[in-house]
């Protein structure tokens, strides 16, 4: 009954390395019913993915992995270093979510671009309706308020992703790729998760298709 949540295909530029043919090839193999594409700022894999999900009798999920910068997306300080952005995890429910994800995407680019494609939070207060939120990797707003020792902005991340998808649609996201920082916030994100009530998903965060892909995945990366 597992469904991965957090995918980056092969359109997730010098990141994933999942070809979509092979992920509904594996996923049709173990037995999965659905799948989900979460590539990185984009969604330029999205008709390809929906298209090769329902040949196969698979559930396509439409998502994206967006950047989220801490200010404004007009904010560019030139001459500046490159700003650390927050990862989140985006997934449409319905059309509506669908037409909103793809806002988000094209004004992260259009009014939010330095370096990468960056959204914020007007932009996902704005369009938020139809959509689903999962707080991401280690990388995520809320993970990395924890891995500062900051609970207080912890909270508060909370609260904003709460009062902006609402309760049911905000989802605490679980991940063990044996990194120390997943070790460190896992339990602390449980522990707020029953706090606020709100749901865990426990996610993977799937760049390549099978064990045997992990070194093409490395030179991807270093390329």
């Amino acid at each position: 009954g597992f469904v991965h949540l957090h995918v980056h295909t092969e359109y997730s530029l010098l990141d994933g390395a999942c070809r979509i043919r092979d992920i509904m090839a594996r996923v049709k193999e173990v037995g999965q019913e659905a799948v989900a594409i979460t590539d990185h700022g984009n969604m330029y894999g999205v008709i390809d993915f929906y298209r090769a999900a329902k040949a196969e009798g698979i559930k396509p999920i439409i998502g994206c992995e967006v950047y989220v910068t801490r200010g404004s997306r007009f904010e560019k300080r030139a001459g500046g270093a490159k700003e650390k952005l927050a990862h989140l995890i985006l997934l449409a429910e319905n059309n509506e979510g669908y037409q909103n994800l793809i806002k988000i995407c094209s004004k992260s680019w259009t009014e939010g671009y330095y370096f990468k494609p960056r959204a914020d939070h007007e932009l996902l207060q704005k369009y938020h309706k139809g959509l689903i939120a999962l707080s991401a990797c280690v990388g995520g707003e809320l993970p990395q308020a924890i891995l500062n020792h900051d609970m207080e902005k912890a909270r508060k991340v909370i609260q904003f992703y709460m009062d902006t998808f609402g309760k049911d649609n905000y989802f605490i996201e679980l991940q063990n790729h044996g990194l120390p920082e997943e070790a460190a916030v896992r339990p602390v994100l449980a522990s707020l998760a029953r706090e606020y009530g709100l749901g865990l998903v426990a996610t993977n965060d799937f760049h390549y298709t099978r064990k045997e892909d992990a070194g093409s995945q490395e030179i991807k990366q270093i390329g």
